[in-house]
Protein backbone atom coordinates (compact mmCIF):
# COMPACT_ATOMS: atom_id res chain seq x y z
CA UNK A 1 0.00 0.00 0.00
CA UNK A 2 1.48 3.33 -0.78
CA UNK A 3 2.10 6.16 1.48
CA UNK A 4 -1.26 7.89 -0.50
CA UNK A 5 -3.31 4.93 0.30
CA UNK A 6 -2.84 5.06 4.00
CA UNK A 7 -3.34 8.65 4.24
CA UNK A 8 -6.78 7.87 3.36
CA UNK A 9 -7.40 5.33 5.19
CA UNK A 10 -6.24 7.37 8.34
CA UNK A 11 -8.39 10.40 6.96
CA UNK A 12 -11.32 7.37 6.41
CA UNK A 13 -10.68 6.72 10.55
CA UNK A 14 -10.86 10.28 11.72
CA UNK A 15 -13.38 11.03 9.54
CA UNK A 16 -15.50 8.10 11.63
CA UNK A 17 -14.35 9.73 14.78
CA UNK A 18 -15.63 13.24 13.95
CA UNK A 19 -19.09 12.62 12.54
CA UNK A 20 -19.50 10.14 16.34
CA UNK A 21 -18.17 13.57 17.61
CA UNK A 22 -20.45 15.68 16.00
CA UNK A 23 -23.16 13.55 17.48
CA UNK A 24 -21.52 12.89 20.53
CA UNK A 25 -19.71 15.60 21.88
CA UNK A 26 -20.81 16.95 25.06
CA UNK A 27 -18.26 19.73 26.48
CA UNK A 28 -15.65 21.84 25.18
CA UNK A 29 -12.83 19.42 24.70
CA UNK A 30 -14.69 16.93 23.13
CA UNK A 31 -15.74 19.59 20.24
CA UNK A 32 -12.25 20.20 20.44
CA UNK A 33 -11.33 16.88 19.56
CA UNK A 34 -13.80 16.62 17.49
CA UNK A 35 -12.90 19.61 14.91
CA UNK A 36 -9.33 18.37 15.27
CA UNK A 37 -10.47 15.10 13.96
CA UNK A 38 -12.00 16.94 10.77
CA UNK A 39 -9.14 19.23 10.15
CA UNK A 40 -6.91 16.46 10.03
CA UNK A 41 -9.30 14.17 8.08
CA UNK A 42 -10.08 16.74 5.32
CA UNK A 43 -5.85 17.82 5.08
CA UNK A 44 -5.12 14.18 4.91
CA UNK A 45 -7.72 13.36 1.85
CA UNK A 46 -6.79 16.04 -0.22
CA UNK A 47 -3.18 15.93 0.19
CA UNK A 48 -3.56 12.13 -1.06
CA UNK A 49 -6.19 13.52 -3.73
CA UNK A 50 -3.20 15.32 -5.02
CA UNK A 51 -1.19 12.82 -6.17
CA UNK A 52 -3.95 9.83 -6.70
CA UNK A 53 -7.74 10.40 -8.90
CA UNK A 54 -9.38 12.43 -6.70
CA UNK A 55 -12.52 10.48 -7.38
CA UNK A 56 -11.54 7.41 -6.04
CA UNK A 57 -9.92 8.98 -3.04
CA UNK A 58 -12.65 10.65 -2.25
CA UNK A 59 -15.16 7.48 -3.12
CA UNK A 60 -12.51 5.42 -1.03
CA UNK A 61 -12.55 8.01 1.93
CA UNK A 62 -16.66 8.58 2.28
CA UNK A 63 -17.08 4.76 1.59
CA UNK A 64 -14.76 3.84 4.92
CA UNK A 65 -16.26 6.72 6.58
CA UNK A 66 -20.05 5.88 6.42
CA UNK A 67 -19.00 1.96 6.97
CA UNK A 68 -16.85 2.97 9.99
CA UNK A 69 -19.29 4.87 10.78
CA UNK A 70 -22.15 2.56 11.02
CA UNK A 71 -20.59 0.01 12.54
CA UNK A 72 -19.43 1.90 15.37
CA UNK A 73 -23.13 3.30 16.14
CA UNK A 74 -23.99 -0.66 15.91
CA UNK A 75 -20.97 -2.03 18.54
CA UNK A 76 -20.90 1.01 21.05
CA UNK A 77 -23.91 3.35 20.95
CA UNK A 78 -26.73 0.75 20.45
CA UNK A 79 -28.40 1.38 17.31
CA UNK A 80 -30.41 -1.78 16.44
CA UNK A 81 -28.88 -4.48 14.61
CA UNK A 82 -30.34 -5.45 11.41
CA UNK A 83 -29.18 -7.78 8.73
CA UNK A 84 -30.26 -5.46 5.69
CA UNK A 85 -27.36 -2.78 7.55
CA UNK A 86 -24.59 -5.03 7.14
CA UNK A 87 -24.97 -6.32 3.76
CA UNK A 88 -25.12 -3.04 2.64
CA UNK A 89 -21.74 -2.15 4.26
CA UNK A 90 -20.24 -5.04 2.65
CA UNK A 91 -22.07 -3.75 -0.58
CA UNK A 92 -19.83 -0.56 0.30
CA UNK A 93 -16.82 -1.91 1.17
CA UNK A 94 -16.50 -4.57 -2.10
CA UNK A 95 -17.21 -1.63 -4.13
CA UNK A 96 -13.96 0.64 -2.30
CA UNK A 97 -11.62 -2.80 -2.40
CA UNK A 98 -12.78 -3.22 -6.58
CA UNK A 99 -12.07 0.76 -7.34
CA UNK A 100 -8.53 0.44 -5.14
CA UNK A 101 -7.90 -3.02 -7.42
CA UNK A 102 -8.66 -1.44 -10.41
CA UNK A 103 -7.25 2.05 -9.69
CA UNK A 104 -3.45 2.26 -11.72
CA UNK A 105 -0.74 3.19 -9.54
CA UNK A 106 1.32 4.16 -12.20
CA UNK A 107 -1.20 7.42 -12.68
CA UNK A 108 0.28 8.65 -9.17
CA UNK A 109 2.16 12.05 -9.57
CA UNK A 110 4.95 12.50 -7.42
Amino acid sequence: MSRNWLKVFVAAVLEVLWVIGLAHAYNLWTWIGTIIALIISNYLMITAGQVLPAGTVYAVFVGLGTAGTVISELLFFGEPFKWEKILLILLILIGIIGLKVITDNKHERS
